[in-house]
């Protein structure tokens, strides 16, 4: 009866003050058929202790002691164990958010921080509370470049996330908002002719990642001249964030759209994440979410409260700048701590370290497969072309515990047997020398009797 909120005495009293003798009695009205007549067929009841074993249990079967070269916007980084600590504080744990700005003062000065250190971190003047996921951003950014410019249509970077591009359709399908898309050059770069033809009078923005979903990185300034020159806005997603930490910011965007989940925030099957959009403060009433301010109180005191925007603007249908009407606020708490702990020299060094260990992870896998895209600077992701497929080589790679690269042909089939790798600071030498040994396997002197005997087994 621990964790049941009514016992059986309460029951039977409940049944008493509406006149019933019985729970079978209550039901009586559904139909027998649409009643169930047995127990549940669920396990007998467990101890606490048998419990907790359960689940460490089913936990080490998710992965546990495996080593991971998956990224694609979403990434394995370290997490502080002071995070934990901290947001499991009832203050911040179960907040709401924080109208009531007399009663919220710590989790709007903890949004403050975060605002402010993203600031810091993108070369934006203003940042909001945060958004959903780097998706939604990129998407809510979209909408913000077309509301400020009045013009309906965007252009698409073929080399922004395909999962980003497809959130940004769904957007745009009632939104009478036509998406037109930019391909991308042998060094994975989005093409800047393609995106000088495709950028058209009713072209509102430009959308791009940088980092891109290959890894490289754009050349945004060029970006940035082509479409300034044409009236355009330029939107600059970034999925993974450590990358500010080494890459120069692009301050020549007019709106970046984040993913912030590799500060701090688990990987957690797919979310909660934390989304970011920070802009120039003269498209600040055009930024979709919350926005914390600074102020004094009548003593003179330093205090911060919601600004710019009301609860009630965000449910104005038509007339409010987003759908969104909440925000992040414990993710947005985990980002703020892991900027906190690191530091600007803390961050720097965390991303010097996963360039390193991609610049030998790319090395290596050179040496017996053929690394796409390689002439244009990279961060902590790169393309690797097998002669094999690459669901092979993963299957294969599993049974040594290592989670291998994604592949890409399910999204850009014209890649073949291409897949996208990422090393982070958790990515040994020894893990990368495995994987690069097991590919090999594949594209070694053994591949063409393998080859071979593959043919004779499709010829029977």
């Amino acid at each position: 009866m621990r964790y049941l909120p009514k016992s059986p005495a309460d029951r039977e009293a409940m049944l008493r003050a509406i006149g019933l003798r019985s729970v079978d009695e209550l039901f009586a009205p559904i139909p027998a058929e649409y009643r169930l007549s047995r127990d549940l067929n669920v396990p007998r009841q467990m101890a606490e202790s048998e419990i907790v074993d359960y689940f460490r249990q089913r936990s080490r079967e998710n992965g546990e002691g495996y080593t991971s070269f998956l990224g694609a916007g979403a990434y394995l980084h370290y997490r502080p164990v002071i995070i934990d600590s901290l947001i499991s504080r009832g203050e911040f744990l179960t907040a709401y958010t924080p109208y009531q700005a007399e009663i919220s003062q710590g989790t709007l000065q903890s949004i403050f921080e975060f605002q402010t250190m993203i600031c810091e971190l993108s070369g934006m003047e203003v940042a909001n509370a945060s958004m959903y996921d780097g998706s939604t951003a990129a998407a809510e950014a979209v909408m913000m470049a077309v509301r400020l410019t009045g013009r309906r249509s965007v252009v698409v970077a073929r080399s922004l996330h395909p999962e980003y591009r497809e959130v940004l359709a769904t957007y745009a399908t009632h939104q009478g908002m036509p998406l037109s898309v930019a391909g991308f050059g042998a060094d994975g770069r989005v093409n800047l002719e393609e995106i000088e033809k495709s950028i058209m009078p009713e072209t509102a923005c430009v959308l791009i990642q940088s980092p891109n979903f290959f890894g490289t990185i754009e050349d945004v300034a060029a970006i940035a001249e082509v479409a300034h020159k044409h009236g355009a806005m330029l939107v600059v997603s970034i999925a993974e964030a450590v990358s500010l930490g080494i890459v120069e910011p692009p301050r020549q965007a007019d709106v970046i759209a984040m993913e912030a989940q590799s500060f701090g925030v688990p990987l957690g099957f797919g979310g909660p994440y934390c989304g970011v959009i920070a802009t120039r403060e003269k498209y600040v009433r055009q930024m979709p979410g919350r926005l914390v301010g600074q102020t004094v109180d009548k003593q003179g005191r330093r205090g911060f409260v919601l600004t710019l925007a009301t609860r009630e603007q965000h449910i104005r249908r038509e007339k409010a700048t987003s759908n969104i009407c909440t925000n992040q606020a414990l993710m947005a708490l985990m980002v703020n701590i892991f900027m906190t702990v690191y530091g600007k020299v803390g961050l720097k060094e965390l991303a010097r370290q996963n360039l390193a260990k991609t610049a030998y992870a790319a090395a290596q896998f050179a040496k017996h497969g053929r690394v796409l895209f390689s002439g244009a600077p990279r961060f902590n992701e790169f393309v690797v072309e097998t002669s094999e497929d690459p669901h092979a080589i993963n299957n294969r790679l599993l049974g040594h515990r290592v989670v291998g690269g994604l592949p890409l042909k399910k999204f850009y089939p014209e890649l073949g047997n291409a897949a996208l790798w990422c090393c982070t600071e958790l990515t040994t030498r020894s893990a990368i020398d495995t994987a690069v040994g097991l590919v090999a396997e594949s594209e070694g002197p053994g591949r063409s009797a393998r080859e071979k005997a593959g043919l004779e087994e499709v010829a029977r």
